[in-house]
């Protein structure tokens, strides 16, 4: 979820750079320009840095855990191999 206090903020900047007769409406402008600025980033559906870095974490360490888990898989198939029966062919003996 986005940090109200900072819609607040961006909303302030917006309705603060606006022409001097439109920032004369007051309260109302910037108001409107936070319920805007909420509704589109809303439905942008991002993300705050924190949520982001946390995940970020998150998926190192399964990629970490992947790694040793392939490492190991790849370990126990050469110790099947390596102990498995071998296969004996035999041949016809010319009599």
């Amino acid at each position: 979820m986005i940090d109200p206090k900072k819609i607040e903020q961006l909303a302030r900047q917006v309705h603060e750079s606006m022409p001097k007769g439109i920032r004369e409406f007051g309260d109302d402008v910037e108001k409107k320009i936070r319920q805007v600025l909420q509704a589109q980033l809303t439905r942008m559906d991002l993300v705050n840095r924190e949520e982001f870095d946390v995940q970020t974490q998150v998926l190192l360490r399964t990629r970490e855990k992947l790694a040793v888990l392939e490492q190991r898989l790849a370990t126990l198939e050469s110790r099947a191999t390596d102990t498995a029966p071998k296969a004996v062919i035999k041949t016809e003996d010319p009599q």
